[in-house]
Parts: C-alpha cells; sequence; structure tokens
C-alpha cells in the first residue's frame, strides 16, 4: 500500500475507533505501516493486525471494518 493508501486507511479506522482509543490505534497502524514500508509485513502482522484492531473499535464499526480489512487483506499474497 502507497503512503496515500496508507494515509485514507488510517483515517478510515481513526473515525471508527472508540473515544479515548485513538492513540492505541494510531500506534498499531504505525507499526503495521513502518513494517510495508521496509517490506518485512507478512501473513502473520495481518493475523495480529485484526484482532488488536477490532478491540479498539466502536462496536457499531466493527463489522464495517472487518469487511474492509478482509478485502485487503484477502489481496495479501506474501
Amino acid at each position: 500500500m502507497d503512503k496515500q493508501g496508507q494515509e485514507m486507511f488510517a483515517q478510515f479506522i481513526l473515525q471508527r475507533v472508540q473515544e479515548g482509543k485513538e492513540d492505541e490505534a494510531k500506534a498499531v497502524l504505525a507499526d503495521n505501516f513502518r513494517k510495508q514500508d521496509e517490506g518485512s509485513f507478512a501473513k502473520d502482522d495481518v493475523e495480529g493486525f485484526i484482532p488488536k484492531m477490532l478491540s479498539l473499535l466502536k462496536p457499531d464499526k466493527v463489522a464495517e471494518v472487518q469487511a474492509v480489512v478482509a478485502q485487503f487483506s484477502g489481496n495479501f499474497n506474501k
């Protein structure tokens, strides 16, 4: 994912995060984006990201985010 895609994804996620959990969500996103930029992002990272991020979301936004993450991770072939 390029920088613009990362920014759009981050904004999408952050708009759906529980109040007070924004900093934790930003840290999870930053770690994943760093690994992508380094070329070390792997399937295990995708699988670890999902439960971490879902725990930070507003309950009514979980299904929406799961659908988007599934689309991104489904395209991940590493």
